[in-house]
């Protein structure tokens, strides 16, 4: 009787740690690529090089107006970004708390008009205040300053 006893608990606390076991490789298998799924199919901008300049074609939808952006700090240089591209400050991309990653928006500064096309990549900015985080390069290329730290732009 002790050993039938003894066998039942034996094979009892063998299916017990089988099953966690389990649930343990099925939790590491569900993997996440972005927190945001992209409802729409969205158009492709086409891009045309025409000599020296290059022109994109596509269909912008306006997302928001009046809205400050900063930044990248230089120290972010090399890291690896929530989307898991390396970051550059001298590339056009920026960082948007809710978009997808590889979203691409145009943004036009209000004062001067000028506007460039990046490609989300990254989250952020975590300051109320702010709506979107763009490279030094962007940032100066849209206001041609290099001592500017807000800018109002308009999303598109």
């Amino acid at each position: 009787m002790k050993k039938a006893i003894t066998l039942f608990l034996l094979i009892a606390i063998i299916g017990l740690v089988s099953s966690q076991i389990q649930t343990k490789d099925k939790a590491k298998a569900v993997v996440q690529k972005d927190t945001l799924k992209k409802d729409k199919t969205t158009i492709e901008p086409e891009i045309v090089f025409n000599d020296s300049m290059i022109v994109v074609k596509g269909v912008f939808k306006p997302y928001k107006s009046n809205v400050y952006a900063s930044y990248y700090a230089n120290k972010f240089n090399g890291r690896r970004t929530a989307s898991g591209k390396k970051f550059d400050n001298t590339k056009y991309t920026a960082a948007h708390r809710k978009l997808p990653f590889g979203t691409k928006l145009r943004i036009t500064n209000e004062a001067n008009g000028k506007s460039i096309i990046v490609e989300v990549t990254d989250r952020g900015p975590f300051s109320r205040g702010r709506e979107i985080d763009l490279t030094k390069k962007l940032l100066w290329r849209l206001h041609q300053t290099k001592a500017v730290a807000l800018l109002k732009l308009k999303l598109k």
